[in-house]
């Protein structure tokens, strides 16, 4: 079993990231397997150096350990524009110029309706009709054609639970839409770049939240576009304040560190999460 931990340095560790981390370290040991931490740092414009070395400490200090170097997303965006080439000369891949605005402004018309996805506001195709051939577009959203993508598929894929769960190809297109494989500011994508990163580290159980179960049937897609292995997911239960809202980067109140501060142990934490503590915490 090799699991991961995979935060972006945008922000302290919360309690909710606690858990997930600290999760997927206890399922690895008790199967004899291998725990890794993976750096999402595809957004430049928000990752600071400063929030990394604080994850790593936050994570040392609750008792996780992780084989170095550690993968870092940023060094890997010539590994995904070859698989966006890859997509692109399949014709899956359109340019799309559309900011937010014009996506809501065109999915809330009469005939239409603003439907949400996984990633907000389903797409309405706006762009859908603009050319295909050439060379790979820079500098541009490229968002998979999932009318295309999906023709002729049959996908399952395994949770936690041994639940085998069968993605049906109209529930992609209408209730997920067209999802962007490349942000302009990014050259990539949160859903390309985790899929990528999961098979090439040889991921075999991923443990994350349940408000990412949604993204699985895209990740599955990919997986199954690009010829990579789909692993077993795991979306666990969210870490939830007292008003039962899930927890945030900007909740400052609940990081890490702010606990660390006031005294508590990696045991208090692993309480508050209610996962159990081992004897040598």
């Amino acid at each position: 079993m090799i699991t991961r931990f995979a935060p972006s340095p945008t922000g302290p560790l919360h309690l909710g990231h606690a858990y997930s981390a600290m999760l997927a370290h206890d399922m690895a040991q008790a199967a004899g397997g291998t725990f890794l931490l993976r750096i999402e740092d595809i957004d430049q414009t928000r990752a600071r150096p400063e929030w990394e070395a604080q994850i790593t400490d936050d994570l040392t200090w609750l008792g996780l350990s992780w084989p170095r170097p550690v993968l870092r997303q940023s060094d890997r965006l010539v590994v995904y524009r070859d698989a966006l080439a890859h997509l692109w000369d399949r014709g899956l891949l359109y340019p799309c110029t559309c900011n937010r605005r014009d996506i809501l402004a065109a999915a809330s018309a009469p005939q239409e309706g603003a439907a949400m996805g996984p990633d907000g506001v389903i797409y309405p195709g706006t762009c859908r009709h603009k050319p295909r051939s050439g060379p790979l577009p820079a500098d541009t959203a490229l968002r998979l054609d999932m009318k295309i993508a999906t023709q002729g598929i049959d996908l399952k894929y395994y949770l936690d639970n041994g639940a085998t769960r069968s993605i049906a190809p109209h529930s992609l297109i209408t209730d997920i839409g067209d999802v962007v494989l490349a942000r302009r500011d990014m050259g990539t994508s949160y859903h390309l770049s985790v899929v990528i990163d999961d098979a090439a580290q040889g991921i075999t159980d991923v443990v994350r939240g349940a408000d990412l179960a949604e993204a699985t049937p895209i990740h599955v897609l990919l997986q199954h576009l690009l010829d990579l292995p789909t692993p077993a997911y795991h979306h666990h239960r969210l870490i939830r304040d007292d008003a039962g809202k899930r927890l945030a980067k900007r909740d400052d109140a609940r990081a890490i560190a702010t606990y660390r501060a006031e005294g508590a142990t990696p045991a208090d934490i692993r309480r508050m999460v209610g996962l159990p503590v081992h004897s040598d915490k």
